[in-house]
Protein backbone atom coordinates (compact mmCIF):
# COMPACT_ATOMS: atom_id res chain seq x y z
CA UNK A 1 0.00 0.00 0.00
CA UNK A 2 1.52 3.52 -0.91
CA UNK A 3 1.11 6.03 0.78
CA UNK A 4 0.89 9.61 0.55
CA UNK A 5 1.32 12.58 2.57
CA UNK A 6 -1.49 15.36 1.32
CA UNK A 7 -3.42 17.91 2.46
CA UNK A 8 -7.08 17.52 3.18
CA UNK A 9 -9.77 20.40 3.03
CA UNK A 10 -11.66 21.86 5.61
CA UNK A 11 -13.44 25.13 6.85
CA UNK A 12 -15.81 27.03 5.11
CA UNK A 13 -16.72 28.54 1.76
CA UNK A 14 -14.06 31.13 0.56
CA UNK A 15 -11.62 30.55 4.14
CA UNK A 16 -10.10 27.20 3.50
CA UNK A 17 -8.38 25.48 6.15
CA UNK A 18 -6.37 22.41 5.59
CA UNK A 19 -5.29 19.16 7.47
CA UNK A 20 -1.50 17.16 6.41
CA UNK A 21 -2.36 14.23 6.83
CA UNK A 22 -0.93 10.53 5.96
CA UNK A 23 -3.46 8.69 3.45
CA UNK A 24 -3.92 5.91 1.25
CA UNK A 25 -3.09 7.08 -2.40
CA UNK A 26 -5.92 5.35 -3.58
CA UNK A 27 -8.39 7.06 -0.93
CA UNK A 28 -10.19 10.34 -1.98
CA UNK A 29 -8.75 13.49 -1.10
CA UNK A 30 -11.33 14.53 1.86
CA UNK A 31 -12.04 10.55 3.06
CA UNK A 32 -10.31 8.76 5.16
CA UNK A 33 -6.50 8.92 6.30
CA UNK A 34 -4.09 6.88 8.41
CA UNK A 35 -2.97 10.13 10.64
CA UNK A 36 -3.32 13.14 10.94
CA UNK A 37 0.09 15.00 10.70
CA UNK A 38 -0.95 18.33 11.40
CA UNK A 39 -2.61 22.02 9.95
CA UNK A 40 -1.83 24.52 7.65
CA UNK A 41 -4.25 27.93 7.52
CA UNK A 42 -3.67 30.19 4.48
CA UNK A 43 -5.90 33.19 5.46
CA UNK A 44 -3.23 34.79 7.45
CA UNK A 45 0.36 36.03 6.51
CA UNK A 46 2.42 34.65 7.23
CA UNK A 47 0.32 31.31 6.74
CA UNK A 48 0.04 29.44 9.87
CA UNK A 49 1.18 25.69 9.92
CA UNK A 50 1.69 23.49 13.02
CA UNK A 51 3.18 20.22 12.11
CA UNK A 52 4.33 17.28 13.85
CA UNK A 53 8.01 16.86 13.23
CA UNK A 54 8.71 13.54 14.56
CA UNK A 55 5.64 11.70 13.37
CA UNK A 56 5.81 13.38 9.67
CA UNK A 57 9.87 11.96 9.59
CA UNK A 58 8.54 9.04 10.60
CA UNK A 59 6.33 8.58 7.84
CA UNK A 60 9.00 9.86 5.58
CA UNK A 61 11.22 7.16 6.53
CA UNK A 62 8.96 4.29 6.29
CA UNK A 63 8.30 5.69 2.73
CA UNK A 64 5.11 8.06 2.24
CA UNK A 65 5.79 10.37 -0.34
CA UNK A 66 4.10 14.03 -0.32
CA UNK A 67 2.60 15.36 -2.48
CA UNK A 68 3.91 18.90 -4.21
CA UNK A 69 2.16 21.17 -1.68
CA UNK A 70 2.69 18.83 1.35
CA UNK A 71 6.80 18.32 0.37
CA UNK A 72 6.50 22.63 0.19
CA UNK A 73 5.00 22.58 3.75
CA UNK A 74 6.85 20.09 5.24
CA UNK A 75 9.95 22.23 3.78
CA UNK A 76 9.34 24.77 5.18
CA UNK A 77 8.66 23.52 8.39
CA UNK A 78 12.27 21.27 8.45
CA UNK A 79 10.84 18.34 8.32
CA UNK A 80 12.65 17.85 4.69
CA UNK A 81 15.61 18.78 6.40
CA UNK A 82 15.36 16.61 9.33
CA UNK A 83 14.81 13.87 7.45
CA UNK A 84 17.86 14.35 5.52
CA UNK A 85 19.55 14.09 8.65
CA UNK A 86 18.13 10.98 10.12
CA UNK A 87 19.42 9.11 6.75
CA UNK A 88 22.75 11.18 7.42
CA UNK A 89 23.11 9.13 10.69
CA UNK A 90 21.84 6.01 9.15
CA UNK A 91 24.64 5.68 6.49
CA UNK A 92 26.72 6.71 9.67
CA UNK A 93 27.80 10.17 7.97
CA UNK A 94 26.77 12.56 11.19
CA UNK A 95 26.76 11.67 14.36
CA UNK A 96 23.37 12.73 16.28
CA UNK A 97 24.66 14.79 17.85
CA UNK A 98 25.61 17.17 14.41
CA UNK A 99 22.74 16.45 13.61
CA UNK A 100 20.68 17.82 16.04
CA UNK A 101 23.32 20.52 16.20
CA UNK A 102 22.34 21.52 12.32
CA UNK A 103 18.58 21.44 12.94
CA UNK A 104 18.55 23.86 15.63
CA UNK A 105 20.79 26.30 13.76
CA UNK A 106 18.49 26.00 11.15
CA UNK A 107 15.08 26.64 12.93
CA UNK A 108 16.59 29.92 14.49
CA UNK A 109 17.32 31.12 11.36
CA UNK A 110 14.15 30.48 10.45
CA UNK A 111 12.83 32.09 13.04
CA UNK A 112 14.56 34.63 12.81
CA UNK A 113 13.77 34.65 8.91
CA UNK A 114 10.14 35.09 9.96
CA UNK A 115 9.96 37.46 12.53
CA UNK A 116 11.44 39.42 10.29
CA UNK A 117 9.25 38.83 7.78
CA UNK A 118 6.36 39.78 10.00
CA UNK A 119 7.83 42.71 11.09
CA UNK A 120 7.85 44.12 7.74
CA UNK A 121 4.44 42.64 7.22
CA UNK A 122 2.95 44.97 10.05
CA UNK A 123 5.39 48.07 8.90
CA UNK A 124 3.48 47.24 6.16
CA UNK A 125 0.39 47.45 6.74
CA UNK A 126 0.68 50.32 9.61
CA UNK A 127 2.36 52.64 6.72
CA UNK A 128 -0.76 51.33 4.23
CA UNK A 129 -3.38 52.23 6.99
CA UNK A 130 -1.65 55.60 7.61
CA UNK A 131 -1.65 56.34 3.85
CA UNK A 132 -5.72 55.11 3.93
CA UNK A 133 -6.22 57.58 6.91
CA UNK A 134 -4.52 60.64 5.12
CA UNK A 135 -6.02 59.70 2.09
CA UNK A 136 -9.63 59.85 3.67
CA UNK A 137 -8.76 62.61 5.67
CA UNK A 138 -7.35 64.63 2.24
CA UNK A 139 -11.36 63.35 0.55
CA UNK A 140 -13.03 64.94 3.74
CA UNK A 141 -11.36 67.62 3.60
CA UNK A 142 -12.19 67.94 -0.63
CA UNK A 143 -15.68 67.71 0.56
CA UNK A 144 -15.52 70.02 2.94
CA UNK A 145 -14.25 72.67 0.60
CA UNK A 146 -16.60 71.70 -2.15
CA UNK A 147 -19.22 72.09 0.19
CA UNK A 148 -18.29 75.48 1.44
CA UNK A 149 -18.65 77.60 -1.72
CA UNK A 150 -22.77 76.58 -1.64
CA UNK A 151 -23.57 77.48 1.93
CA UNK A 152 -21.97 80.80 1.04
CA UNK A 153 -23.97 80.73 -2.54
CA UNK A 154 -26.66 79.76 -0.27
CA UNK A 155 -26.24 82.72 2.18
CA UNK A 156 -26.15 84.99 -0.95
CA UNK A 157 -29.34 83.93 -2.66
CA UNK A 158 -30.95 84.03 1.11
CA UNK A 159 -29.56 87.97 0.92
CA UNK A 160 -30.68 88.19 -2.16
CA UNK A 161 -34.16 87.14 -1.55
CA UNK A 162 -34.09 89.29 1.36
CA UNK A 163 -32.97 92.61 0.14
CA UNK A 164 -35.66 91.91 -2.90
CA UNK A 165 -38.57 91.19 -0.44
CA UNK A 166 -37.26 94.69 1.22
CA UNK A 167 -37.38 96.76 -2.06
CA UNK A 168 -40.96 95.17 -3.21
CA UNK A 169 -41.90 95.89 0.61
CA UNK A 170 -40.50 99.67 -0.26
CA UNK A 171 -41.97 99.98 -3.15
CA UNK A 172 -45.40 98.64 -2.35
CA UNK A 173 -45.08 101.40 0.85
CA UNK A 174 -44.08 104.53 -2.10
CA UNK A 175 -47.34 103.01 -4.19
CA UNK A 176 -49.53 102.71 -1.46
CA UNK A 177 -48.43 106.21 -0.32
CA UNK A 178 -48.20 107.36 -4.08
CA UNK A 179 -52.18 106.17 -4.06
CA UNK A 180 -52.43 107.91 -0.50
CA UNK A 181 -51.53 111.42 -1.98
CA UNK A 182 -53.26 110.77 -4.97
CA UNK A 183 -56.42 109.89 -3.36
CA UNK A 184 -56.30 113.27 -1.32
CA UNK A 185 -55.81 115.18 -4.11
CA UNK A 186 -58.73 114.41 -5.79
CA UNK A 187 -60.58 114.69 -2.36
CA UNK A 188 -58.76 118.30 -2.15
CA UNK A 189 -59.70 118.97 -5.72
CA UNK A 190 -63.19 117.86 -5.16
CA UNK A 191 -63.55 120.02 -2.20
CA UNK A 192 -62.22 123.21 -4.35
CA UNK A 193 -64.84 122.20 -7.11
CA UNK A 194 -67.18 121.61 -4.57
CA UNK A 195 -66.49 125.51 -2.73
CA UNK A 196 -65.91 127.37 -6.54
CA UNK A 197 -69.85 125.32 -6.91
CA UNK A 198 -70.50 126.80 -3.99
CA UNK A 199 -69.32 130.41 -4.48
CA UNK A 200 -70.45 130.23 -8.20
CA UNK A 201 -74.22 129.44 -6.88
CA UNK A 202 -73.56 131.77 -4.44
CA UNK A 203 -72.38 134.65 -6.90
CA UNK A 204 -75.33 133.63 -9.41
CA UNK A 205 -78.31 134.07 -6.45
CA UNK A 206 -76.48 137.30 -5.16
CA UNK A 207 -76.60 138.51 -8.93
CA UNK A 208 -80.52 136.94 -8.95
CA UNK A 209 -81.11 139.19 -5.99
CA UNK A 210 -79.26 142.14 -7.35
CA UNK A 211 -81.07 141.78 -10.36
CA UNK A 212 -84.75 141.50 -8.62
CA UNK A 213 -83.67 144.19 -6.72
CA UNK A 214 -82.96 146.68 -10.14
CA UNK A 215 -86.20 145.51 -11.20
CA UNK A 216 -87.96 146.10 -8.52
CA UNK A 217 -86.22 149.76 -8.24
CA UNK A 218 -87.10 150.36 -11.75
CA UNK A 219 -90.69 149.34 -11.73
CA UNK A 220 -90.52 151.69 -8.29
CA UNK A 221 -89.22 154.67 -10.56
CA UNK A 222 -91.43 153.58 -13.49
CA UNK A 223 -94.46 153.80 -11.20
CA UNK A 224 -93.51 156.99 -9.51
CA UNK A 225 -93.28 158.25 -12.78
CA UNK A 226 -96.64 157.18 -13.98
CA UNK A 227 -97.61 159.00 -10.91
CA UNK A 228 -96.12 162.23 -11.85
CA UNK A 229 -97.33 161.95 -14.91
CA UNK A 230 -100.75 161.19 -14.03
CA UNK A 231 -100.35 164.03 -11.82
CA UNK A 232 -99.30 166.34 -14.50
CA UNK A 233 -101.66 165.58 -16.51
CA UNK A 234 -104.40 166.21 -14.36
CA UNK A 235 -102.49 169.64 -13.65
CA UNK A 236 -103.03 170.31 -17.61
CA UNK A 237 -106.43 168.76 -17.85
CA UNK A 238 -108.14 171.06 -14.81
CA UNK A 239 -107.82 174.85 -17.05
CA UNK A 240 -109.31 173.09 -20.16
CA UNK A 241 -111.36 171.73 -18.36
CA UNK A 242 -112.17 174.59 -16.53
CA UNK A 243 -112.22 176.55 -19.73
CA UNK A 244 -115.06 173.96 -21.76
CA UNK A 245 -116.97 174.14 -18.53
CA UNK A 246 -117.10 177.92 -18.72
CA UNK A 247 -117.19 177.73 -22.83
CA UNK A 248 -120.61 175.60 -22.34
Amino acid sequence: MSVKIRLQRHGKKGKPFYWVVAADARAKRDGKYLEKLGTYNPNVNPAVIDLNIDKTVEWLQNGAQPTDTAKAILSYKGAMLKNHLVGGIRKGALTQEQADAKFAAWVEEKATKVSDKEAGLSKTQSEAKAKALEAEKAVNDARIEAAKPVVEEAVVVEEAVVVEEAVVVEEAAVVEEAVVVEEAVVVEEAVVVEEAAVVEEAVVVEEAVVVEEAVVADEAVVADEAVVIEEVTEVKETPEATEEKAAE
